[in-house]
């Protein structure tokens, strides 16, 4: 029996949509391919599966992904960045020049803006592309290449639902029935009539999905960082798990992927790190190129290097003093013995990061306080130095983004531990990571926390700028704090406010094409736009 594959909207890669109107002019797609004509091309020409194969790990993160060619188009990067932002650690100021403001002032929920839409569009494209790979090999070889690629699939597609399913409803534990995301799959009847799953079922698909990824990895050595092994799956095995409340799972599935990594030590984060995908303490990575930086007028803008990186000499953040910087509710809380207080320079716009560094003329702390004329502006407070560069003053801005690194995996371990009430395990492990590769004379205790919120605080400083705050603030059922009381901190005016961890206002909305198109999608709609400094009193338990 012949099986057609049906893709929805987002599976047509001829639809390049190019701004953020007009989405509702765009019509349904109707075709649909033989799964027999997809296996008897590949296997006529096996050069196109290899192709499909590439493209599938190229689309991930690519500039232009979605084909807007604008500076915010950067795949599942730009998710990260964009969910970062709608958290409360990470901040860009309130400028013309924040491609991003969306995010900070939380009307990224619009249907009609272009910074939804990626977030939605580039997730079902990857999916669409982890099944053409799906289609393109067959299942039945025993050829380990074959079922490497297929495991690396499965692996994509579970990917791609977590960078879903936790922002288009609440967490996993109190919601599990609740309406998700629509699962598209080869057996998917009808992309136009695809009512959204529940986030079990969601999850459910995550978890088979790696579990096939894992076993058929099992031996599988691949080429390099930047490709999935049997190590990553069980990695992104693991965040599913943690999403889930599944902490024994979990805990054994973050074993299972940091064997044979190293946390970078203190002298490897005592200057710009996180650049290079052959730093040894990546699990995971994009390998970004000067190819794909260079492919479009606007490619290497829609990158880190441009946004969230302050060493580029051809970037958004220089350039226009859209410099990232860490919530000084946040900053504070950081022990002045800890390596990583020198990720953002201080008041005074130091960091002893910036010591032996070099730019144009510009040398340690002159790179912080400076200007470049027409490439870089003076930083601010609390910019960040924690991302490096390969060099310094780039054009290129072909720096590798990190998927998944040892210390995460850690940080889970610990965090299982404790919520399987086993405190004293749980601190032995953070305490031994934090004494070892970040600060000598750490303390679990020295804060003030409980544990679990000591080792929230422990992912928020390690983990900053990588993608995972918004997720963890919602996974926990803690409230988005961004403000004190009458403190006034660094918050810009515009995306000064907290919520409740029930405000429906923290689900991401449907773009208007997939409601255009898919008549089945009944869209979140709770919740109001938050206003200037709503909800002074809330508290997260760890900027207390």
């Amino acid at each position: 029996m012949k099986t057609n594959i049906k893709f929805s909207l987002f599976a047509v890669s001829a639809l390049m949509l190019a701004g953020c109107q007009g989405f509702d002019e765009i019509v349904p797609a109707s075709g649909t391919l033989l799964e027999s004509q997809l296996k008897e091309t590949t296997a006529a020409a096996p050069s196109r599966a290899d192709a499909i194969y590439t493209g599938m790990y190229t689309k991930l993160g690519s500039p232009n992904g979605c084909g807007y060619d604008k500076p915010d188009d950067f795949g599942f990067i730009m998710i990260g960045f964009s969910s970062d932002l709608e958290a409360a650690d990470v901040i860009m100021p309130n400028s013309n020049y924040n491609w991003f403001s969306v995010c900070g002032e939380l009307t990224s929920r619009t249907a009609t803006y272009r910074n939804p839409m990626i977030r939605y569009k580039i997730c079902y494209d990857v999916i669409s592309a982890a099944h053409d790979v799906m289609n393109s090999y067959d299942d039945a070889s025993t050829e380990a290449a074959t079922q490497a690629k297929l495991g690396e699939a499965y692996a994509i597609r579970a990917f791609s639902y977590l960078n879903l399913a936790p922002y288009f409803q609440f967490r996993y534990v109190d919601h599990q029935n609740d309406p998700c995301v629509p699962i598209l799959t080869p057996e998917t009847e009808d992309p136009g009539n695809n009512p959204r799953a529940t986030v079990k079922e969601v999850y459910d698909l995550i978890i088979s999905d790696l579990t096939t990824a894992i076993k058929k990895l099992d031996g599988w050595k691949r080429s390099d960082k930047s490709k999935i092994d049997q190590q990553v799956a069980y990695g992104l095995r693991a965040r599913a798990y943690l999403n889930m409340g599944m902490y024994a799972e979990a805990l054994a599935d973050a074993d299972s992927a940091m064997v044979g990594y190293e946390p970078a030590s203190i002298a490897d984060v005592s200057k710009p790190f996180l650049y290079d995908i052959n730093e040894k303490n990546w699990i995971w990575g994009y390998d970004m190129t000067e190819a794909l930086t260079s492919a479009s007028s606007n490619a290497a803008y829609a990158t880190t290097t441009s946004w969230l990186r302050p060493f580029s000499g051809d970037g958004y953040a220089p350039a226009c003093q859209t410099y990232c910087f860490i919530n000084s509710l946040l900053y504070e809380k950081i022990s002045a013995t800890d390596v990583r207080k020198g990720w953002w320079v201080d008041e005074n716009l130091e960091s002893p990061l910036l010591d032996g560094l070099t730019w144009d003329n510009l040398t340690g702390q002159a790179i912080a306080t400076d200007l470049i004329d027409g490439v870089k502006e003076p930083f601010i407070p609390l910019t960040n130095v924690k991302f490096g560069v390969k060099k310094l003053g780039t054009t290129t801005n072909d720096e590798d983004w990190c998927w998944m690194r040892v210390e995460e995996m850690i940080l889970i371990k610990a965090e299982c531990l404790a919520n399987l009430n086993k405190e004293a395990e749980a601190t032995a492990v953070l305490e031994d990571f934090v004494k070892t590769y970040r600060d000598p004379a750490y303390s679990a205790v020295a804060g003030g926390r409980n544990l679990k919120d000591e080792i929230w605080f422990q992912r928020r400083v390690e983990l900053w700028g990588e993608g995972f705050s918004n997720n963890d603030t919602r996974r926990l059922g803690k409230p988005l704090v961004r403000f004190h009381g009458d403190k006034k901190n660094n918050y810009p005016d515009a995306f000064r406010f907290n919520l409740t961890p029930d405000d429906g206002w923290w689900l991401m909305r449907f773009p208007q094409t997939e409601t255009n198109n898919n008549s089945a999608i009944v869209d979140n709609s709770d919740g109001n736009i938050p206003a200037l400094d709503q909800n002074p009193d809330l508290r997260d338990g760890v900027t207390d």
